[in-house]
């Protein structure tokens, strides 16, 4: 191996890494180097060809910019930042958590939003009719002219896709989000029941996200993968975690009571694998059968103090102020029918994964890595 030191590159190889969870070993084996070789790549002393940093970023799942960078170059704008009042009424938000702003004459009003949807739904019409064979009713339709064709229906858990929602509204398109876990957004997307599939199955045996699991489910080039994004899964706890929970370890403590995600679901995945790997009975944890359908649901049990802990997103922690420890980062796809691709309002879609204001508002509200986001993984 030649050394080349170069103070003329940076590189961030070493935080990629460990915020992957990959090992030294493991990763010199994807990419075809030795070990000794990203060493010596993290510590500065050896600067990659370019087929290297390649099979370096696309197994890192980030760009060559990313990983390799000259000194002093600009990050993206610092955001401005000014002086607010928080609107009395409520709990006062905790650092990370989301606002929201209004100028009433001189003042510049913060308010924390509910992270409960105290309204009446949005709607298009009312059910008429018993749901027949095939799950099929009647509905009234309130509007006669309404033919729903800049629609996209999207199945998923992630929380963060209301923002992408709001953000393609600004284009003329609506997306209707169902929730549905990881497993259950795919299977209706391969019964061709939605336009994308939102998931987030983390592979065991590799560390990959959702490529493995997608490619088992559906004929090859069947479906394209976007990066929506990264994010950070791990244990909530009630904030200022009064019963000290440090790890998955803790969950088997009889003092520790849990609401778990229900079958099919990533979170429920991890789970069961870190309970697997340090011999845990399922049984003998506290509320392990007491389910919750979604991150948001699942924090906001542990916000109310009906558990301790719950296995969910950094988002979902930041959104109602609670405690976060990390466990494990992975990507956020969205899985879509080769021939939904080209229709316009996915093309709206997967042009705004690429916008600044998107990505920035994502990073800010929910501590997503953006940097891949509008990728094609597949």
């Amino acid at each position: 191996m030649k050394k080349t030191v170069s103070p003329e590159i940076e590189n961030n190889l070493a935080a990629l890494r460990h915020k992957r969870g990959f090992s030294a070993a493991w990763l010199a084996k994807t990419v075809g180097i030795s070990r000794q070789t990203i060493y010596a790549m993290e510590a500065g002393s050896y600067v990659p060809n370019t087929a290297v940093a390649l099979r370096l970023a696309r197994t890192l799942e980030v760009s060559v910019e990313d990983l390799f960078n000259l000194p002093g170059e600009s990050s993206a704008p610092e955001l401005p930042s000014e002086h607010a009042v928080l609107l009395p009424g409520s709990d006062p938000p905790q650092p990370g958590q989301p606002v929201q702003l209004c100028r009433i004459d001189k003042l510049l009003i913060a308010s924390a939003p509910s992270p409960v949807p105290w309204y009446l739904p949005a709607s298009d019409a009312i059910v008429t009719g018993e749901p027949v064979e095939g799950r099929k009713t009647k509905v009234r339709i309130y509007h006669a002219d309404g033919d729903f064709r800049n629609r996209i229906l999207v199945a998923g858990c992630d929380p963060g896709i209301s923002v992408l929602a709001r953000h393609v509204q600004l284009a003329g398109v609506e997306l209707v989000l169902a929730h549905r876990n990881s497993s259950q957004a795919l299977s209706l997307l391969k019964q061709g029941r939605v336009h994308i599939a939102g998931t987030h199955l983390r592979d065991e045996g590799t560390g990959e996200s959702n490529i493995p699991e997608i490619t088992r489910l559906f004929p090859k080039k069947a479906v394209a993968v976007i990066s929506f994004a990264v994010w950070e899964e791990g244990i909530l706890t009630a904030r200022g975690n009064p019963k000290g929970i440090r790890g998955i370890e803790d969950l088997g403590r009889k003092d520790v009571c849990i609401v778990n995600r229900e079958q099919g679901a990533g979170s429920r995945f991890l789970l069961d694998s870190h309970l697997a790997r340090l011999k845990i009975d399922a049984n003998k944890v506290t509320g392990y059968k007491h389910l919750a359908s979604g991150h948001l649901p699942a924090a906001w049990q542990v916000r109310t103090g009906a558990a301790d802990c719950c296995i969910a997103t950094r988002a979902a922690a930041r959104l109602f102020g609670l405690g976060f420890i990390p466990l494990v980062s992975e990507r956020y796809d969205l899985a879509i029918r080769r021939q939904h691709l080209d229709l316009p309002a996915v093309q709206v879609l997967l042009d705004t994964l690429n916008r600044s204001n998107f990505r920035r508002e994502l990073e800010s509200i929910g501590g997503y890595d953006v940097r891949t986001a509008g990728q094609r993984m597949l």
